[in-house]
């Protein structure tokens, strides 16, 4: 099953990259329901105010109930970003406005995301918005901007650093390599073959681009799943996972490379702290001045004891650590 973006000449030049604050509040929230998501976030989520994001002071029922696990949500909530560089304030700004352009529009919109989860579409709450699209619309605007306040303002210049820095790194792989080196680099599920982006996910979905071009959209949040479509008008959009991420908590835990150095050797615990983004066996020894054989065999370890994950990159090998290398790096094996 796959989604098959077409490409045509005028769409070649029209492709560009952008960065979403709003989409980010959005992709927090999901992550919250979301355990898969939480291995690369713990420092996050530990350090979030539990009274801000719990009931007492942010219901985020209305936004869940528009988040299915597989299915459409609501495109008038996550229209493709204006620009590379809008603010949290611009984003929201046409979010309303779009929605209250068009209420029957909106309504659906709604029911089509609604149906996608068991019980949605008749729980008070989803018929409460059916019943007045408007007011919805509203509710959810307000409720993603608080969101916004408790889970992503204070944290935003380290988020956007990261975002930044992965747009200078694709831009660079675009200039030098072409649509095929940029495609092929984003992630896995991702191919270039002729004049088609292939997207390897649940469902079918074939879109002819017509000249509108693709906006490309690193996250730090939708780790480990990429994201595409918007139906028409929207123009069509890939939103895949920001290099990085990593090391995007990082500072957490002073204490961890003694601690694994204890734990496993000093040797393995210095390549594994080392991995604050993907880098092959030579880059690594480079670092830390060892032999490439001796990183190999580190690296053997790390990734059997389940600490890395390893892909093909061209020529070259690229190591990753996993959540739970990730959990070990940062010193969080005691936090809770």
């Amino acid at each position: 099953m796959t989604f098959l973006l077409r490409f045509g000449a005028a769409d070649l030049l029209r492709c560009r990259f952008a960065v979403s604050p709003r989409w980010e509040t959005h992709e927090a929230v999901r992550t919250l329901r979301r355990p898969a998501r939480h291995g690369y976030h713990l420092p996050w989520l530990r350090g979030l105010d539990r009274r801000a994001t719990g009931t007492a002071g942010l219901d985020l029922r209305p936004l869940w109930l528009l988040m299915p696990e597989r299915g459409h949500n609501p495109d008038f909530l996550s229209p493709p970003p204006i620009g590379p560089a809008a603010s949290f304030e611009e984003e929201i700004a046409a979010v309303r406005a779009a929605a209250a352009a068009d209420p029957a529009a909106v309504r659906a919109d709604l029911a089509r995301s609604l149906t996608c989860t068991p019980g949605a579409y008749d729980s008070p709450l989803g018929q409460a918005m059916l019943a007045d699209p408007t007011a919805a619309v509203r509710e959810l605007a307000d409720l993603t901007e608080a969101a916004w306040r408790a889970l992503i303002a204070p944290h935003w210049p380290r988020l956007r650093a990261l975002l930044e820095a992965d747009l200078v790194f694709h831009s660079r792989r675009l200039a030098t390599g072409g649509l095929e080196a940029l495609f092929n680099d984003l992630h896995p599920a991702l191919t270039w073959e002729g004049s088609t982006l292939t997207l390897a996910r649940p469902g079918e979905h074939e879109r002819e681009l017509d000249g509108q071009g693709l906006v490309l959209m690193p996250s730090a949040f939708t780790w480990p799943e990429v994201v595409s479509g918007f139906d028409p008008p929207w123009q069509p959009t890939v939103v895949y996972p920001a290099r990085g991420i990593g090391a995007l908590w990082n500072g957490t835990g002073p204490g961890a490379p003694e601690a694994l150095a204890r734990l496993f050797g000093r040797g393995r615990a210095e390549v594994l702290c080392s991995l604050e983004e993907p880098a092959d066996t030579h880059t690594l020894a480079r670092r830390l001045g060892l032999a490439p054989s001796t990183v190999s065999a580190h690296l053997s370890a790390l990734r059997g004891a389940g600490l890395l994950l390893s892909r093909r990159h061209s020529r070259r090998v690229l190591y990753e650590r996993t959540p739970l290398g990730i959990a070990l790096a940062n010193g969080e094996q005691s936090g809770g």
